[in-house]
């Protein structure tokens, strides 16, 4: 339970809202759902550029999936959210895109030195919101799962 934070000018453009300002609510629970997270009563509500949003997801990684699906579109600044979880797992770290990042680099960074190659870990954390590996993009945040 807590508060997210995002760059409001960088993510997915869903067509409605702006730099300033979040798409709606019905448009936002349509994203989640579209990406195949389900969690019970799923309640999300816009207020500018902030998205409260609250549930239970059945995971804990569902639940950090939903809150960077609804963080990373364009006009969301904040995610509040009291998602409950019914079956917890150890935390990931959420981790914000720099300019020139690689998944490689990236991995390398958080798994240690010659761990690049579980760059795959990062990207498979991230599904469906990430399609292909190489697609990451400044100011975009990822979960890294725990090794």
């Amino acid at each position: 339970m807590g508060i997210f934070s995002f760059l409001r000018d960088v993510g997915e453009k869903l067509g409605i809202g702006s730099a300033e300002e979040a798409p709606p609510a019905d448009t936002l629970q349509k994203s989640v759902k579209d990406l195949g997270l389900t969690a019970e009563n799923l309640q999300i509500k816009v207020d500018g550029d902030t998205v409260k949003v609250a549930g239970t997801a059945p995971s804990s990684s569902i639940r950090e999936k939903i809150i960077l699906a609804l963080g990373n579109v364009t006009g969301v600044a904040q995610v509040d959210e009291e998602i409950a979880v019914e079956e917890k797992e150890p935390d990931a770290v959420f981790y914000e895109v720099a300019k020139g990042d690689t998944l490689w680099a990236i991995a390398e960074s958080h798994y240690g030195k010659g761990k690049g190659g579980e760059y795959n870990r990062i990207f498979e954390a991230n599904k469906p919101m990430l399609t292909h590996p190489d697609k990451i993009y400044p100011g975009q945040v990822l979960r890294i799962p725990p090794m």
